[in-house]
C-alpha cells in the first residue's frame, strides 16, 4: 500500500512515501529540512468478550490508550517512526484478539456438540448453531490473515523508514554514512559539520571543473581489456588517469602494460608492431619487453633504458592493471557471471564523459521509464514509488518494484542481474521469481577528466543458440549503442552544466541511494580515509 498517512483506523497505519488518493506526504509551508507526516487516528469496534480458558495468554493491554498524541498534526521523522512503531504494537494486539476470537468460537463449537447440550436442543437447532459458528470462524480466520499481512507490511515499511533515516537520505538529515570521520582528515570533519549544521542544504556537492585525480583512487586493480581482444601479435592502447599505456603479450604469453611512449623520441609505441613478445617502436625500431626494458636499439649501441610499466594480470577473461604507487592487492575481484550464464557479447567503447558521471547514471534505474522509451524500457509504466533496498552497510541490493539486482564493486564496476520473460520485457517482482535472466557487467575506466573507457559484458541464462549465430555481436553492439545514446545526451548535458558550476547531486531522494553511496565512498577514497564506508 503506497500511503504516507499514519492512520490507526481500519486496523492499521499504512506507511510509505508516495502520494495516493487516501493519503499524502506533506511538508509544512515555511519549515525547511524536516520530513512531515499527517497523523490520523480512528476508533475501533468492540472486541469479543473474553470468557475463555485461554484468556491469560491473550490478556494484553489495549495499546490505543497510549497512542502518540499526534492526531491532526504534522510529524517530523522521529515522530513518524514513533507512530509507525505504535502501529506495529497495535496490530500485534489486534492479531491476538483475532486469534482469541477463533479460540472462543472453538469453545462454542465444542459446547454445541456436547452430548449433554444436545439433549435440550433439536437437531435443526444444533445444525443452525453450527452453521452460524462456521460462518463466524471463517470470518475470524480471514481477519487473522488480514492482520498478519498488515503486521508484515507495517514491519517492512518501518524498516524502510528507519533505513532511510540511517542512510541520511531524508531532507533535514545528515547525508553521510561515515560513522566517524578520519582523525587525520580535516576535510572529512568539515564536510560532516557542514551537513549536520546546514539543515536542508545540498546533500552532496559535485560541481565545477573535474579536480585532479587523487593518488588514492589509483591504488586499485582496474580491468582494462577483455582477454579475447589481446592476441599474441596485437596490442591494446589505453588511457588511464590521463596517462597513455599500451598492453601486449610477452614471449611467455602473459600480458604486460608499459607507457605508450618511446624513451627515444616520444613516439607512440602502439603505432608499431609486436615481435617475439616485444613491442617495437615504428620510428627507429627500439624494442621493449613487458617490464619496460629496452631489449633492442638497431643501428646503435644498446643502452640501459627502461620505460615505466605497471603490474598487469589476466584473470577470468579480463586484463587488469594496477596504476597506483602502493603495492598491488594480492587478489582480484571476481567478475564472472553467475553459474548457469553464458557470455554472449563483450564490447568496448570510448565515451566523452567523466567516469563518475557515467557511474552515477548506471547506478540509477529510476530514470529508465523516462529516458529509455525507445529501447529496453519501452512501454514501462511509471511506478508510484521506486526504492533501492540494500543492507545498512553495503554497495549492493535490489530495485523495488523492478526485478533487478545491482552491485557497485570498487573502484569502477557495476554488476546487474535482470529478470526477464523475453528481451525488453520485465517479469515478476524479484529476480528469483523470474525464469530467465540477463547479467550485465559495466566497467567505467577513468581515461581522462572527460573520457571513459567502457567495458561491457552481457550474459544470458537462456537461448544458448544465440551465441553461435553469425553477426549477433554486431546486433548486441547496435542495441547497446542505442541505449547508451539515450543516456549520453542527458549525461553530456549534465557534464556541461557541472563544468559551469551546477551541482549534479543537488537533492538526493530515496531511489538515489546507491549513487549517493558511491559518491560518499569516492569522497572517502579521495581524502585518503583509513577506513572506507560500506566496506562491511
Amino acid at each position: 500500500m503506497n500511503a504516507a498517512v499514519f492512520s490507526a483506523s481500519a486496523l492499521s497505519l499504512p506507511i510509505s512515501f508516495s502520494k495516493t488518493r487516501s493519503s499524502y506526504l506533506s511538508r509544512k509551508k515555511g519549515v525547511k529540512g524536516e520530513f512531515r507526516v499527517f497523523a490520523v487516528f480512528g476508533d475501533e469496534s468492540g472486541l469479543v468478550e473474553k470468557k475463555s480458558q485461554w484468556r491469560p495468554l491473550f490478556d494484553v493491554e489495549d495499546p490505543r490508550s497510549k497512542a502518540p498524541p499526534y492526531k491532526g498534526k504534522f510529524l517530523d521523522v522521529n515522530q513518524a517512526i514513533e507512530v509507525a512503531r505504535f502501529d506495529i504494537q497495535y496490530l500485534d494486539w489486534r492479531a491476538r484478539q483475532d486469534l482469541l476470537t477463533i479460540m472462543i468460537l472453538h469453545d462454542k463449537v465444542v459446547d454445541v456438540l456436547n452430548p449433554l447440550a444436545r439433549e435440550y436442543k433439536s437437531i435443526g437447532t444444533v445444525k443452525k448453531e453450527l452453521a452460524g459458528l462456521q460462518e463466524e470462524l471463517s470470518k475470524a480466520h480471514q481477519q487473522v490473515h488480514i492482520s498478519e499481512a498488515r503486521v508484515s507490511t507495517a514491519l517492512d515499511k518501518l524498516a524502510h523508514m528507519e533505513e532511510l533515516v540511517n542512510d541520511r537520505l531524508l531532507p533535514g538529515r545528515v547525508v553521510t554514512e561515515l560513522d566517524k570521520p578520519s582523525s587525520s582528515s580535516t576535510a572529512s570533519a568539515v564536510e560532516l559539520d557542514r551537513e549536520k549544521t546546514n539543515t536542508g542544504a545540498k546533500s552532496l556537492n559535485v560541481s565545477g571543473p573535474v579536480p585532479p585525480y587523487s593518488p588514492h583512487l589509483k591504488n586499485f586493480w582496474y580491468p582494462v581489456a577483455f582477454t579475447a581482444d589481446l592476441k599474441h601479435d596485437t596490442m591494446v592502447p589505453i588511457e588511464c588517469f590521463e596517462q597513455p599505456w599500451v598492453i601486449f603479450r610477452g614471449e611467455d604469453g602473459k600480458p604486460g602494460c608499459v607507457r605508450n611512449t618511446c624513451a627515444h623520441r616520444a613516439c607512440p609505441l602502439d603505432l608499431g608492431t609486436v615481435n617475439e613478445g616485444r613491442i617495437q617502436c615504428p620510428y627507429h625500431g627500439w624494442e621493449y619487453s613487458t617490464d619496460g626494458e629496452c631489449k633492442k636499439m638497431p643501428s646503435t649501441k644498446l643502452l640501459k633504458v627502461k620505460i615505466k610499466s605497471l603490474p598487469c594480470l589476466e584473470q577470468e577473461g579480463m586484463i587488469w592493471i594496477w596504476p597506483g604507487d602502493e603495492p598491488p592487492a594480492p587478489t582480484l575481484p571476481c567478475l564472472q557471471p553467475p553459474s548457469g550464464f553464458l557470455i554472449h557479447a563483450e564490447l568496448v567503447m570510448d565515451l566523452p564523459v567523466e567516469h563518475g558521471l557515467l557511474l552515477d547514471n548506471l547506478l540509477d534505474l529510476a530514470h529508465a521509464p523516462f529516458t529509455h522509451t525507445s529501447t529496453f524500457a519501452k512501454g514501462w509504466s511509471v511506478p508510484s514509488l521506486v526504492k533501492f533496498l540494500t543492507p545498512s552497510s553495503g554497495l549492493q541490493g535490489y530495485w523495488d518494484p523492478y526485478p533487478i539486482d545491482m552491485e557497485f564493486k570498487p573502484p569502477c564496476i557495476v554488476l546487474s542481474t535482470i529478470g526477464i520473460s523475453k528481451p525488453g520485457k520485465l517479469e515478476g517482482k524479484s529476480t528469483k521469481q523470474c525464469a530467465t535472466h540477463l547479467h550485465q557487467l559495466h566497467v567505467c575506466l577513468p581515461s581522462s577528466k572527460n573520457k571513459t573507457r567502457l567495458l561491457y559484458r552481457m550474459s544470458l541464462d537462456f537461448a544458448p543458440i544465440l551465441k553461435n549465430l553469425p553477426f549477433m555481436e554486431h546486433l548486441w553492439r547496435h542495441f547497446a549503442e542505442q541505449v547508451l545514446n539515450e543516456d549520453l545526451r542527458l549525461v553530456l548535458g549534465q557534464q556541461e552544466r557541472m563544468l559551469n558550476g551546477a551541482n549534479i547531486w543537488n537533492l538526493p531522494v530515496a531511489y538515489d541511494k546507491l549513487g549517493v553511496r558511491y559518491r560518499l565512498w569516492r569522497n572517502a577514497v579521495d581524502r585518503g580515509d583509513d577506513k572506507l564506508p560500506f566496506s562491511g
